[in-house]
């Protein structure tokens, strides 16, 4: 029993002391979990997030790096971290037999001159039993005008030389004016509220269009809602103007609150598109939207009316599709004449027409796609003038005139895994909403494209 004793004690030291040993051989395996980190725009000056790789030895034996080194040194824009050792290059790095370290990146984009994104390059590299292995990173950067906790006064323009990326919010003061250019881009950190004291116009075109969004635009957070706060337009708004205007990704994406101080509507909406939105996509309270061949689209609730007021939606597509990022759990159109504060209904005079607009959800369970809610005495009319809507129940309190009810809008495409979601109509089919609308006093859809004498319902002319 002694001499089997000693040959299993033997063998159990031999292996440890294997393990616990380095493997010197040039033929050791080692493998990364990425060839190359990608970033995308990053603005200069505001750093990114921070992207990581794994380094595996696979062998089974130690595995001494001799160094880990950042190719372009401190001028480089990226800075690593080793296995918890932050340095442009880190020395003799030991990692146990069939384990594995982290190397984290991130990128700081100094400014320059450049007006248009710019590609940063570097390398790491990974030098070991006389190999050498190399990761490559790659970012692109873009200068900004930056503004921090910024309130505007006068007379104020902007253009599309360079983005605009806002911090800690902005304000337009009472009698300040804002007037955006065509293709200026405008991005929103997550503490950035958009805040209309005075008055806002945004002037886009179909080919260059204004655009407000949030400023994380890596891979993870382009698309993700409530990146930032949204646009409000308070009580003392007025001549508010939107011109082919994206606006995407906000918590809300337009909150306009009390009616005109003017004869115009306290916010106009021209070819514009709401999308992603977190909570609302318009949110109207007893105030004045007037809006044409816009589309609102997949917000937690599109559109959300309450406390009365004048609004008139023509040639719109108000559509949710439950996917990725937001569950379709409300009606994409809720309209009512009171507001609840205090446990007290409060109401106000409601006027709304919609004409020539598409209300349509799917991918949740919601089977009424509008409703429409009255309480008091104020005057209330609400008119659905040629409209395609799904709802399982009759909509009391509205008007209907030559409307389609639970037909399917047979829009393009829609692949709510892939994020695809084209609502123009399919063109190997007769849409419901093809011919079917109204002519009415904007010629143009979304696209800019001409309408005929039969236009369409919704926000495209097929």
């Amino acid at each position: 029993m002694k001499p089997a004793f000693l040959i299993i004690l033997s063998t159990i030291i031999f292996f440890s002391c294997k393990k616990d040993s380095f493997i010197t051989s040039p033929d050791a395996r080692l493998y990364t979990s990425a060839d190359t980190l990608s970033f995308d725009t990053v603005f200069t000056s505001t750093g990114s997030i921070t992207k990581s790789f794994k380094i595996f030895n696979n062998n089974n034996q130690k595995l001494r790096l001799s160094r880990v080194k950042l190719s372009g040194g401190a001028a480089s824009p990226f800075k690593i971290n080793v296995d918890g050792t932050s340095a442009t290059e880190v020395n003799d790095i030991e990692i146990n037999a069939n384990d594995s370290i982290y190397v984290f990146v991130q990128v700081n984009v100094n400014p320059s001159g450049a007006t248009l994104p710019f590609i940063l390059n570097d390398s790491i590299l990974i030098d070991y039993n006389g190999n050498k292995r190399w990761v490559q990173l790659q970012a692109y950067g873009q200068n900004a005008i930056f503004l921090k906790k910024v309130k505007l006064t006068g007379s104020v323009s902007w253009n599309n030389t360079l983005p605009y990326v806002i911090l800690g919010g902005i304000q337009i003061d009472t009698n300040a004016t804002l007037n955006i250019s065509a293709g200026t881009k405008i991005f929103l950190h997550a503490d950035a509220p958009f805040l209309v004291d005075g008055t806002l116009t945004a002037n886009g075109t179909k080919q260059n269009p204004v655009i407000f969004s949030g400023d994380r635009l890596d891979y993870d957070y382009k698309d993700l809602p409530a990146s930032w706060p949204g646009i409000y337009f308070r009580t003392t708004s007025k001549n508010n103007s939107f011109i082919h205007t994206i606006i995407k990704n906000a918590y809300q994406g337009i909150i306009a609150q009390d009616l005109s101080v003017t004869a115009n509507p306290k916010l106009n909406l021209s070819q514009c598109i709401i999308d992603n939105i977190y909570d609302a996509g318009i949110i109207g309270i007893n105030t004045n939207i007037y809006a044409d061949n816009c589309l609102v689209s997949n917000c937690g609730s599109n559109l959300q009316l309450e406390f009365g007021g004048d609004y008139r939606f023509i040639n719109c597509t108000v559509a949710s599709y439950g996917n990725t990022y937001i569950s379709h759990k409300n009606p994409v159109l809720q309209i009512s004449n009171f507001i609840t504060q205090g446990g007290t209904n409060y109401t106000a005079p409601l006027a709304a027409l919609f004409r020539n607009c598409i209300f349509w959800g799917d991918g949740g369970n919601v089977e009424d796609e509008i409703t429409a809610n009255k309480q008091g005495t104020d005057p209330y009319s609400i008119t659905f003038d040629h409209i395609l809507y799904k709802a399982k129940n009759d909509v009391g309190n509205a008007t209907f005139i030559t409307s389609i009810k639970n037909v399917e809008p047979l829009f393009d495409s829609i692949d709510v895994f892939k994020n695809i979601f084209d609502f123009h109509f399919t063109k190997t089919s007769s849409a419901p909403a093809v011919n079917a609308g109204v002519i009415t006093s904007f010629p143009f859809d979304l696209d800019d494209k001409l309408r005929d004498n039969k236009p369409d319902i919704g926000c495209y002319e097929r």
